[in-house]
């Protein structure tokens, strides 16, 4: 296995790696100076585009103005992708700084020149854009401009939206001092592992330590830490009633009734969707209940702990360890259900270098796909011989390819998917993946792969449902005018802890901290899109398996349509309808059924 693999790693010079295995950056631009120009005339671009301020009060005006935006906006994302690139190759290089420091330069001078283009149209009289959005010259901008216009009601007048932009760097207080206490000023005391070793417990690498099979460094870990946030419970009982309180106001100023309404209308999404989630997942818990029985008699524990959910029950991924070539040709074969044509790129992305492919002195940890409309995408790796590694381009070549199909088939404006959208593509290839490797492999590699689904759908689906409908009692509490309470918060984190996870789990007190511990909730009502994302791909990675007429089809539409309609009814085109409850009991219902799959073959 060790054929064709060269040397790499955190102490190798990205220079001493072959240009095969990286990137092939001068497709962006063929070299530095033909950057340098291409910045340059960018920026005289914008002088040219700031007399248009005010001139859009004519069609020919607006569309002049619509047309030159997009341009520009598409060069920014290329010169822009060309210095980050290089950077997150080698974050030491001085060159690589230097560009990256004229590129930010670059896009915030962009997003201030073409910061009146949206106050004039709305200041626009409606009927006159409707006069003309069905017009062909207009064909591409039409979700833009109509999109616009739905928010429009919970738009300020000029001076009022500035005065509320004026106070956002003061607004942002709560997050930032939540930022600061974990990340900076909290300090974790020192711990023993198993043996009597002293260890460390840190938020970096408590989920580490948390899949260590010394059960004693688990318990001294999870206490460590919650005990350690417990300390701070009124602080941070605090922030998160600051950040709610922020996001309420901001809410109810552009006329929501509320701070969820708000978070969901940037993607049109109803609120029924939202509490619908919820409740379907309420309606399968009994699937986890088992699932957390099951592991509690793997393990052999008399007790089952918080500290141990996190546990493998095998430790079969290094079985799959393979070069890079042959992890291609593993995801490859798996994704062959979705045609010729998708197998075709997704073979030139291989060969044509669209990927950099090992680790190097530097270089950006985990893994990306960056996408790149009229070139292509970049996709950065870490590739190590493990399944996980395996599983992780099957995942990015799924952003990658979403990308590079929403490019091809739609105008610039149109191509940009939602946040909604965003992880669909990847966590189908990842489930097409999962279902080829458990076709082929032994039972210790099934009992690893079915173990590794269980914890996807544990922790994208049910655990995020788990903080979404937290979510909803938080500001719930502020929006009845009340502040949030550490004690209320850990009772209610204890009793929800219980119902999700069911009577296997004996509920440690210290797990009552959890909910401080949460970044998540400084960002309002926005995990549920894990669990929605998520369901979605499970939904359709189904139907293509099943070989349903047209699932092929319908997803590749999905794929190709970009950003060119509302998320839902993208999806809803495509045969997934997230305003009813199918996708996500698609989902659960394949939980229990990998349950039941994972008892069978642990009692062999």
């Amino acid at each position: 296995m060790t054929q064709n693999i060269p040397a790499h790693g955190s102490n190798v010079a990205r220079k001493d790696i072959n240009d095969l295995y990286k990137w092939k950056i001068d497709d962006l631009y063929a070299t530095l100076d033909a950057w340098q120009a291409a910045a340059e005339d960018f920026q005289n671009a914008l002088k040219d585009f700031a007399a248009l301020q005010g001139k859009l009060n004519t069609k020919a005006g607006l569309l002049e103005a619509l047309q030159k935006q997009s341009a520009l906006s598409e060069e920014i994302s290329k010169i822009y992708a060309y210095a980050r690139l290089q950077l997150d190759t080698d974050n030491a290089d001085p060159q690589f700084q230097a560009l990256s420091g004229r590129a930010e330069s670059l896009l915030a001078e962009f997003n201030n020149a073409v910061s009146f283009v949206e106050p004039e149209i709305l200041a626009l009289p409606h009927d006159f854009i409707q006069g003309f959005i069905d017009e062909a010259d207009f064909a591409e901008f039409k979700f833009y401009l109509s999109n616009l216009l739905r928010l429009a009601p919970h738009v300020l007048p000029q001076e009022q939206e500035a005065l509320l932009s004026q106070a956002s760097l003061a607004a942002s207080a709560p997050a930032a001092i939540f930022r600061s206490l974990v990340s900076a000023d909290m300090q974790f005391p020192p711990i023993t592992d198993g043996d009597g070793n002293p260890a460390t417990v840190s938020e970096g690498n408590y989920l580490l330590n948390m899949t260590s099979p010394d059960r004693t460094l688990r318990q001294n870990s999870f206490r460590t830490l919650m005990s350690t946030y417990h300390n701070y419970r009124n602080t941070l009982a605090n922030t998160l009633t600051g950040q709610c309180r922020v996001s309420r106001f901001y809410a109810t100023a552009h006329k929501y009734n509320n701070t969820l309404e708000a978070s969901l209308a940037e993607d049109n999404i109803p609120t029924e969707l939202y509490h619908g989630l919820i409740k379907t997942v309420h309606d399968n818990l009994q699937p986890l209940h088992e699932y957390m029985a099951l592991k509690k008699s793997a393990l052999g524990f008399d007790e089952l702990h918080p500290y141990d959910i996190y546990m493998p029950l095998s430790t079969a991924g290094e079985s799959f360890a393979c070069t890079f070539d042959e992890a291609c040709a593993r995801v490859t074969e798996a994704l062959a259900p979705l045609g010729s044509d998708y197998i075709d790129t997704l073979k030139h992305a291989f060969a044509s270098r669209w990927i950099d492919i090992y680790e190097n002195k530097g270089k950006r940890s985990g893994a990306y796909s960056w996408g790149i409309y009229g070139v292509h995408p970049y996709v950065l790796l870490n590739y190590q011989p493990r399944y996980n590694s395996i599983s992780t381009i099957a995942h990015e070549m799924g952003h990658a390819m979403h990308s590079y199909l929403a490019n091809k088939e739609q105008t610039y404006v149109n191509s940009d998917y939602s946040i909604f959208c965003a992880e669909v593509a990847s966590t189908t290839n990842e489930i097409l993946l999962l279902e080829h490797t458990l076709a082929h492999a032994t039972d210790e590699q099934k009992i690893y792969l079915i173990n590794q689904f269980l914890e996807a759908v544990r922790t994208t689906v049910y655990r995020q449902v788990q903080f979404a409908e937290f979510e909803l009692f938080t500001h719930g509490e502020i929006d009845a005018g009340r502040s949030l309470q550490a004690e209320t918060l850990e009772n209610y984190w204890l009793e929800s802890n219980k119902t999700y996870y069911g009577p296997a789990l004996t509920v440690d007190k210290e797990l009552a901290s959890e909910w401080s511990r949460i970044p998540h909730f400084y960002t309002p009502f926005y995990v549920y899109k894990y669990a929605t994302g998520y369901s979605a791909a499970t939904s359709f990675a189904a139907s293509i398996l099943c070989g349903k007429p047209g699932a092929v089809d319908k997803y590749l539409g999905f794929l190709k349509a970009g950003g060119s309609d509302y998320s839902l009814n993208i999806l809803k085109n495509a045969g997934v309808d997230l305003t009813t409850p199918q996708p996500v009991a698609v989902t659960l219902q394949k939980f229990a059924e990998k349950v039941k799959e994972l008892k069978a073959l642990l009692k062999k």
